[in-house]
């Protein structure tokens, strides 16, 4: 999944400020680092560990998550990466038999047997105009069969969202060729006269300069949007990335690579135990929100301190394949995880028949499953987001599934010269909602964490979210470890802060709305209120 949408408003608004002039990662004051675990709009975290559990035995947790690659190497998760004691590592022998050679810290499903993988990647709507364009092309709904019919339904509305998304692209990149041209330049000279990097305080005393004046004015009109030079190149590099493989029909790296038939689920001899892949940021941010080592000077405190994270990559830069979720959440159950984290999605699901018997089957093993809502801005009681806690074939929810909102640190929405700025309403703006799909918000909103190399960053996302409630629910299995999973689940709904005051709605700030309508439960995880009630629960 592209995991944090760009904001096409805040795209738009940088030509007013440079020529003539979320983004994912961006600075943050070190004084609100740690706001998620705090009591203002955070879920009570640090309090949760001082007032209740301080001094009490817990039992380790396996946390498997489902996402981009991690870096298990990380300063700031060494001793909380799952490691399969049954597998020699190194031996090139599967020596527990579970189907899986070396798999000593999880498995890579996007991959083959020689080592190589696959990042950049088609959406799902790509692969299937690609599966249906040799059939319908050139032909008329007429003089299709009743049973053609359907599909040359499906192949139209793709075909227009890939002419309309490349075209976008194309236009984005072309309007924004001269501002890109500018900061290039900028960031040159800037970098040339500080001998590298610098920082905001760097471009503010250096705007008045004669020689660099103009080019620091330039950066810091990005900082009025809560931009960087890294943030705005991310931002073309999305577009860039949407006509490079996100909605090019022309490339099909899996097949050249892994040669796997994806439809086939039967198929599992493919994959490698390269865990990390080339881009590991996304899945290493949310395992340090799960469980980065707490309180040891460095970096950040992961929710849970007694947690063991397993490491499954099958979300590539751009939609994950319904067979690799499928077969991850199979290995996770099979090999002992207790709570999935999830934080991924996309519109289409051509698989979904066999992903949701993989979530069967967590449901019988008693694990749980958390998902990130996702990030359009959407009510997910009225459209396509997949997977989902309950399909449409389903009378009822899955029974051992948490669909997370992002939430900010924010009580009021802000303004800058009359344009809103996204991610500042109690709900982040972002966030995709449903007061029947989506059960609780949590913290999504500058979310600093542990990225590859030993360093870290700060995200906004439903994918941060996610893991945030993974980790109350490995913190609370943890500390009461004869709670069930499905009783964690309840106790995590039941002891939410209940949030009382009205918050932009998000996708559309100018109409106001209460958390009720947004959620389930109608409010915020609050981890001690949940340990308060876990220790009295039964």
């Amino acid at each position: 999944m592209k995991s944090n949408k760009m904001h096409k408003h805040t795209i738009a608004f940088l030509t007013l400020l440079l020529i003539g002039f979320g983004a994912q990662a961006q600075e943050v004051k070190k004084k609100v680092i740690n706001w998620y675990n705090g009591a203002k709009y955070g879920m009570n975290t640090d309090a949760a560990y001082a007032k209740v559990l301080a001094g009490k035995k817990s039992e380790t947790v396996i946390v498997a998550v489902i996402d981009s690659g991690i870096d298990i190497e990380h300063e700031d998760l060494q001793g909380h990466i799952w490691v399969n004691t049954d597998e020699v590592a190194g031996n090139g022998i599967d020596d527990d038999g579970n189907g899986y050679i070396d798999d000593v810290n999880g498995w890579n499903f996007l991959g083959n047997a020689e080592g190589e993988n696959i990042n950049d990647v088609r959406l799902e709507v790509t692969r299937i105009y690609a599966s249906l364009h040799p059939i319908f092309y050139g032909k008329e709904y007429g003089e299709l069969s009743k049973e053609e019919k359907g599909n040359y339904t499906l192949y139209k509305a793709v075909k227009e969202e890939i002419e309309k998304e490349r075209a976008e692209a194309e236009k984005e990149l072309l309007d924004h060729q001269e501002t890109t041209q500018a900061l290039n330049i900028a960031d040159k000279k800037l970098q040339n006269h500080f001998n590298g990097n610098y920082s905001k305080k760097d471009l503010k005393k250096a705007k008045k300069d004669p020689t660099i004046g103009k080019y620091a004015k330039q950066m810091l009109a990005l900082y009025k949007l809560g931009l960087t030079y890294k943030d705005y190149n991310e931002m073309m590099g999305y577009y860039q990335g949407n006509l490079d493989y996100n909605y090019n029909p022309d490339i099909d790296p899996r097949s050249e690579v892994i040669g796997d038939n994806p439809t086939d689920f039967s198929e599992t001899n493919y994959g490698n135990n390269d865990v990390e892949g080339q881009d590991a940021g996304h899945g290493t941010h949310c395992a340090g929100i799960i469980g980065a080592i707490r309180n040891n000077g460095i970096g950040n405190n992961g929710v849970a301190d007694n947690v063991q994270i397993m490491s499954l990559r099958a979300v590539p830069n751009g939609d994950e394949w319904d067979k690799d979720i499928a077969l991850a959440v199979r290995y996770a159950v099979d090999n002992g995880a207790q709570i999935i984290n999830m934080s991924f999605g996309k519109p289409y699901s051509p698989e979904q028949a066999e992903v949701i018997k993989s979530f069967r089957y967590a449901e019988s093993k008693g694990v749980l499953l958390v998902h990130a809502a996702g990030n359009e801005g959407l009510d997910n009681d009225d459209s396509e987001n997949y997977p989902r806690p309950q399909y449409k074939e389903m009378r009822e929810k899955f029974s051992n599934w948490i669909e997370v909102g992002a939430s900010t640190r924010f009580k009021k929405a802000k303004f800058y010269k009359g344009v809103y700025l996204v991610r500042d309403g109690l709900a982040a703006d972002f966030s995709n909602y449903g007061d029947k799909m989506v059960d609780v918000f949590a913290p999504g909103h500058a979310i600093y964490s542990t990225v590859p190399q030993s360093e870290y960053d700060v995200y906004d996302g439903t994918s941060m979210a996610g893991p945030m409630v993974a980790g109350v629910a490995a913190l609370l299995k943890s500390y009461f470890n004869d709670l069930t999973m499905i009783e964690i689940r309840a106790i995590i709904l039941a002891s939410v802060q209940k949030v009382n005051i009205t918050t932009p709605l998000p996708g559309d700030p100018a109409k106001e709305i209460t958390f009720d309508k947004l959620c389930v439960t109608g409010g915020i995880v609050n981890v001690l209120n949940a340990v308060e009630m876990a220790e009295n629960y039964k």
